[in-house]
């Protein structure tokens, strides 16, 4: 992606350089337009999953039906981009922004978990969705690199039972 630019997306895409500007004036919005897409095709899809009754044991399923599914191939699509986006657009406001996409509907949802007595009460549910998106972001690495979902499956499973009150 990083040697990708907006004219090999054009030739890819078979559209007119006038179309391509019209859209996406420089390929910093164009990456961010990939990533609200992606966002909120993420989103979308947990949203189900994290309104359930048994919201974290489908959420976890979820995730971790995703990872064996594409054998944690290429990581986390959406953590790639952000992170290629804020290393090369110096916009603070750009920066400040993704970590809003990638976390808000977690913080949503362990607030939430905090205060139906889900979580253990000791738990800052603001710093678990941090620690909670550390996680997926390393284990979804660790399972690239070692190609096994094993490290993902661990990571997940043990942040919910270090941070669930049963």
């Amino acid at each position: 992606m990083a040697g990708t630019t907006l004219e090999d997306v054009k030739v890819a895409a078979e559209v007119s350089g006038s179309q391509m500007y019209h859209y996406f004036p420089d390929k910093d919005d164009l990456v961010q337009a990939v990533i609200d897409y992606q966002a909120e095709s993420i989103v979308n899809r947990q949203r189900d999953a994290l309104g359930s009754a048994n919201g974290v044991e489908a959420w976890r399923n979820m995730v971790i039906t995703a990872a064996k599914r594409t054998k944690a191939k290429g990581g986390c699509q959406l953590g790639s981009l952000v992170g290629q986006l804020a290393e090369s657009d110096p916009r603070p406001e750009r920066s400040s922004r993704q970590g809003s996409i990638s976390g808000q509907p977690h913080r949503r949802w362990l607030r939430s978990l905090h205060a139906d007595g889900k979580l253990r009460s000791d738990i800052d549910p603001d710093d678990l969705a941090t620690t909670l998106l550390a996680t997926l972001q390393g284990g979804l690495l660790l399972a690239q690199v070692q190609r096994s979902t094993r490290p993902f499956e661990t990571a997940v499973n043990t942040l919910f039972a270090l941070a669930i009150d049963r």
